[in-house]
């Protein structure tokens, strides 16, 4: 039997978060490669139901990297992403996914060690979790 190793989907804001995901690969930076990355023009764009639709079609966690607050180029697209957050954050809870399997962050283009952090902290979390099944809790 292999041991387990977590499928983690990422929405990168073309940006920022995903600049600095591409620079940390030029520069050779050691990333665990359990990520697959989804380019959007702003993590405000992220609906709800595309970390829904993640988790539902077999992913262990998601991760949504924008611009820092003021730094959008949609001017205030993460803004939306940021007071998002917390109520998809309730509604993964409801349908039983761990709060560790669900992240925002701000990410700049030029924090390519960020980047790469961010993504290995993830992998090893979601590989102590184990792997998810979506269910909806009791009550």
């Amino acid at each position: 039997m292999s041991a387990f190793e977590p499928k983690i989907i990422t929405f990168l804001c073309n940006w920022c978060s995903y600049v600095a995901a591409d620079a940390a690969g030029v520069s050779r930076f050691m990333q665990q490669t359990n990520v697959r990355v989804i380019r959007v023009f702003c993590s405000g764009m992220v609906d709800p139901s595309y970390v829904i639709k993640a988790f539902d079609g077999g992913a262990d966690g998601v991760l949504v990297g924008g611009c820092f607050p003021g730094d959008c180029h949609y001017i205030s697209g993460n803004i939306k992403a940021m007071r998002r957050a917390p109520l998809l954050a309730k509604l993964l809870n409801e349908l039983g996914v761990e709060k560790e399997r669900f992240r925002l962050e701000w990410i700049a283009a030029s924090d390519s060690a960020l980047y790469a952090r961010v993504v290995n902290e993830m992998c090893d979390t979601i590989r102590r979790l184990g792997p998810f099944t979506m269910r909806r809790k009791a009550g």
